[in-house]
């Protein structure tokens, strides 16, 4: 089988997004990609996740087209591959439509950084694109959608890597990582952050949001050359 250890990682990023109740039904999905070989492995588009197994993963090239596989691929491909060619530094994309995360996204609005939550992931607020054009969502409308998180990216400078995660206004958000278990990983952690979020603003409206020297304080203790966090 082509790709079997990312075929088998891929679907168990997508079977813990169901675990951890970010996802309803079928949606949602996550991919990984294979750097060294171009390649991207993704969930099947509208298949139950109880039926998922790593031999109906698809294979992509990274501009979509179809490499191996029985199943069409996941309807939100074509964002998946612009973020791999557009990011080269991430290894797996998720995307879900969980509750709090996409209330969020709904609203248009970022989530601010709040506090360290929020700092041990998150290098800042958790952006949120422009709305899309109508001549967008009339045309390559997956396309456009990761090109609102690109250029939003490249705008405002912010690191993929230091902010791994994007709310499309109107959608929901596309969540990323190193690979496939980090991308799941931090899609669980962006919903709890949306969530205390949330929560703070209904209790402060207006809230200021942390500081900048507790922000850089608990993000560089997990993250970069000098981090202190873990074993």
């Amino acid at each position: 089988m082509l790709l079997k250890e990312l075929r088998t990682a891929v679907l168990e990023a997508n079977l813990e997004l169901v675990k951890r109740g970010l996802v309803l039904y079928t949606f949602g999905n996550a991919s990984g990609v294979d750097r060294e070989q171009g390649l991207v492995v993704i969930k099947p588009s509208g298949v139950d996740y109880d039926d998922l197994r790593p031999e109906h993963m698809v294979v992509t090239d990274l501009n979509g087209a179809i490499v191996d596989g029985s199943y069409k691929p996941s309807s939100d491909l074509d964002t998946h591959t612009l973020l791999y060619r557009e990011f080269p530094t991430i290894g797996a994309v998720v995307h879900t439509h969980s509750e709090f995360a996409t209330s969020f996204a709904q609203a248009g609005l970022a989530i601010p950084a709040l506090g360290t939550t929020h700092a041990d992931y998150f290098h800042g607020p958790v952006p949120c694109t422009q709305p899309l054009s109508e001549e967008a969502c009339a045309g390559r409308y997956v396309h456009e959608t990761g090109l609102a998180i690109t250029r939003h990216f490249q705008q405002q400078g912010i690191d993929p890597l230091a902010v791994p995660a994007c709310l499309v206004n109107g959608h929901a958000p596309f969540v990323w990582g190193k690979d496939a278990h980090d991308a799941a990983h931090n899609a669980v952690v962006l919903e709890a952050v949306a969530k205390m979020a949330y929560n703070t603003l209904t209790l402060v409206p207006g809230h200021p949001g942390v500081s900048q020297s507790l922000l850089d304080r608990h993000y560089f203790r997990k993250h970069g050359a000098t981090a202190t966090y873990g074993q």
